[in-house]
């Protein structure tokens, strides 16, 4: 069983702190590493695959280290998120280049192209290239050695909606194989799509691990707030603040309109029409004003 543990790890770069005191194990299956853009997700993968030093703290693979151990690279694929590829050179001879890295010859970089579907395009050169194609490219690089641990950066940015169900089903039967999958994104839609078991990062810190079922109920449930303006603010705020899905309201005097935070989300929203119709009162604007990623993984850091 093929594991990499990371244990309190940090990396800094100057002053800026990208990733704070990490500890987590990601095992065979697929892991889904979630978290807002800039949240730290790369510079740990980068960690992973060696690429980047931890300045505290270790990264191992099996329990060797994996800084500066080349022998690491024979179990590891990395697709990175930079688009940074030798331009000039055929996708067929991107992917015969990396097999050659591995002792592998042309049938390892063609069996790999197939992987992905990119034989159609791959005596085209890479600077013809849409991105979900340099994606698949990058994609069959990290694959011709069939690793047993596969790290991807964002790996569905730039695919269209067959790519995107491609890869997906081809990282399902990876993990059902018993390999270790990482990916990071920072959309909800694509790790319940694919990952049961995720990691959440948020400001360099682990927000939360485990299941994704669970942890997305504690988004659905965590405090939501609304900014809504009616015909008659101050009748809807005495009305609603009487529930118990309420917490509290504010009036909010330059948007001329309520600052409401509701406790139950689904109570809140069978109740608002509600009371709003049987006191006559119009709802010109119902508006969520924390539904940013941003602000459920906050929510996360502090539960």
């Amino acid at each position: 069983m093929t594991a990499i543990q990371i244990d309190r790890v940090s990396r800094w770069f100057g002053n800026v702190v990208a990733v704070n005191d990490i500890t987590m194990t990601i095992g065979p299956g697929v892991t889904g590493l979630l978290g807002p853009n800039g949240a730290g997700k790369s510079t740990l993968i980068n960690m992973m695959a060696g690429f980047l030093p931890p300045s505290s703290g270790s990264v191992t693979l099996d329990g060797a280290p994996i800084w500066r151990n080349e022998q690491v690279y024979k179990a590891i694929g990395l697709v990175p998120e930079r688009e940074a590829m030798y331009d000039f050179l055929t996708g067929k001879d991107f992917v015969i280049a990396n097999a050659e890295l591995h002792g592998l010859g042309a049938a390892a970089a063609q069996k790999a192209l197939a992987t992905v579907e990119m034989e159609y395009a791959q005596d085209r050169k890479i600077s013809t290239y849409s991105k979900g194609m340099r994606q698949r490219v990058k994609m069959a690089s990290a694959l011709v050695h069939e690793p047993s641990v596969l790290l991807l950066d964002e790996p569905f940015n730039g695919m269209d909606p067959r790519q995107r169900m491609h890869l997906m089903d081809l990282l399902r039967q990876m993990g059902a194989e018993g390999r270790t999958v990482l990916f990071s994104s920072h959309i909800l839609e694509e790790v319940e799509q694919l990952a049961a078991h995720i990691e959440v990062i948020v400001a360099g810190r682990h927000a939360a691990s485990g299941d994704f079922r669970k942890i997305r109920r504690l988004m659905t449930d965590r405090p939501h707030r609304y900014l809504v303006r009616s015909s008659d603010d101050r009748a809807l705020a005495a009305a609603l603040i009487a529930d118990a899905s309420t917490a509290g309201i504010e009036l909010d005097w330059t948007e001329k309109a309520l600052r409401i935070q509701a406790i139950d989300f689904t109570r809140f929203t069978e109740l608002l029409p509600r009371v709003a119709r049987e006191h006559g009162i119009r709802l010109y604007t119902v508006q969520p004003s924390d539904e940013s990623l941003e602000s459920v993984f906050s929510y996360l850091v502090a539960a």
